[in-house]
């Protein structure tokens, strides 16, 4: 039995998320046979407040508690399913402790056990593995070849599902192509944000944050966005295009009306765009603001318009899939043949497991497409996506403003990744969005 990580046991509590709504973490108990001692980690699972259709099912309560939010369900089937099925299994062995739970589970959407109960399992059991091998976490995963640190896509003005403003797009960032390294970048980012603090101040307008901690002032739409982040950008000492680009997501699904098939801007003055326009629209706003990067530009199920605007905008700006490939590889792999988008947003608890998890990040770089590590508006103070930027060598992460210590966590973690690496930490900058 030297050196086997035998599960010994597993237990889940229902804990809050960063909007104050319940979530599941579980701890795994693992007997490390080899040096006669016990370990024990934990993982915990985010949620989104935008979410696709075809993301794995998020088992709540639907009763009193919690306004039917609550996750005791979710729990139980940690406490007595997966606990019954997963004692004494190798913890190193995650391939397999993932798909027992898959296959017990039985549906195509990890409907029955529920992909938050699921995954807060599949995360507990590789940090257990890594500390019994004392070896970070990214190092678990990547193995030696792990060095490059994440582009910081920072979401500094919140609109959308995140914000209770005028603003129908979602979310507007900064992404610090011009830093030297992955600390430079963040103070970069940071500077620029305060300075957007004080920018808007002067503007008489509201400095209160949304759930990713970007400022949700009353603006009117995406080119007024742009122009407040041209200044603050510039009062922080820094040219845009050059120092710092812009990434939006525009989380378009929210917005189209199947009935109609088009675009509702229902909070900027009840406009109404169709896709053709929606692809001219975004066009024009990559020729006047350095926009290197969108997300969901379209509604998750218009394939033909993916298309049409991955072949009109593909070449010169990053088309990232969020709610279109919800991290599962078999919607990529329509993408990639049907060349629609040109990168991935990757969310753990989107697919409900770690190795479905890596297996959609090697996908997509088989394919060129990038891939982007992202947190959900929900988060916890897990610092596990850190980890697996770094991990799968990925070069962008998104997880928010430098505020809100649920998302402040990721960075701190990334700036002692970049310590531990010295030398070897590659900061990939604008190369990270090439194509």
């Amino acid at each position: 039995m030297d050196g086997y990580l035998e599960i010994v046991g597993i237990h889940a509590r229902e804990i809050l998320d960063s909007r104050g709504n319940p979530t599941v973490a579980t701890q795994v108990m693992i007997k490390d046979h080899g040096n006669r001692r016990f370990i024990t980690a934990e993982g915990m699972v985010p949620s989104g407040a935008s979410t696709g259709k075809f993301e794995a099912v998020e088992l709540r309560d639907k009763e009193d508690r919690y306004q039917g939010k609550g996750v005791q369900k979710a729990v139980n089937q940690v406490n007595l399913t997966i606990d019954n099925l997963l004692r004494g299994q190798n913890a190193m062995c995650q391939y397999k402790i993932d798909e027992l739970m898959i296959a017990k589970d039985g549906t195509t959407n990890k409907a029955e056990i529920g992909a938050n109960a699921i995954l807060s399992v599949s995360l507990g059991v590789a940090r257990g593995a890594a500390q019994a091998l004392h070896i970070p976490f990214y190092r678990y995963l990547g193995g030696t070849t792990a060095c490059t640190m994440p582009v910081p896509m920072m979401n500094i003005l919140n609109g959308g599902a995140h914000a209770q403003n005028q603003l129908d797009f979602q979310e507007f960032m900064i992404v610090p192509v011009g830093a030297c390294c992955f600390k430079e970048a963040l103070r970069m980012g940071t500077e620029v944000y305060h300075c957007l603090r004080r920018v808007l101040t002067e503007n008489k307008l509201n400095t209160a944050v949304g759930d990713e901690g970007g400022f949700a002032p009353e603006i009117r739409d995406a080119r007024e966005a742009f122009d407040f982040m041209d200044k603050a950008v510039r009062q922080a000492g820094y040219e845009p295009g050059k120092d710092i680009c812009y990434a939006m997501d525009a989380a378009a699904s929210e917005l189209y009306s199947e009935e109609k098939r088009t675009y509702q801007f229902k909070k900027a003055g009840g406009q109404e765009r169709n896709t053709k326009e929606m692809i001219a629209y975004y066009a024009a706003l990559v020729e006047d603001y350095p926009l290197i990067s969108i997300e969901d530009p379209l509604d998750q199920e218009d394939w033909e318009g993916w298309r049409e605007i991955t072949k009109a905008l593909g070449s010169k700006v990053q088309l990232v899939g969020d709610d279109l490939f919800v991290t599962n590889t078999k919607r990529l792999n329509q993408g990639i043949h049907q060349e629609c988008g040109n990168a991935i947003l990757i969310k753990l608890n989107q697919i409900g497991t770690l190795t479905e998890t890596l297996e959609a990040i090697r996908m997509a770089k088989r394919y060129g497409f990038q891939a982007i590590i992202s947190h959900r508006s929900g988060e916890t103070e897990d610092t596990t996506i850190a980890d697996l930027a770094v991990a799968t060598n990925c070069g962008q992460i998104k997880t928010g403003a430098p505020c809100r210590t649920e998302r402040v966590a990721k960075y701190n973690r990334l700036l002692q990744i970049e310590e531990e690496l010295g030398r070897e930490a590659v900061y990939p900058g604008r190369k990270a969005f090439e194509r």
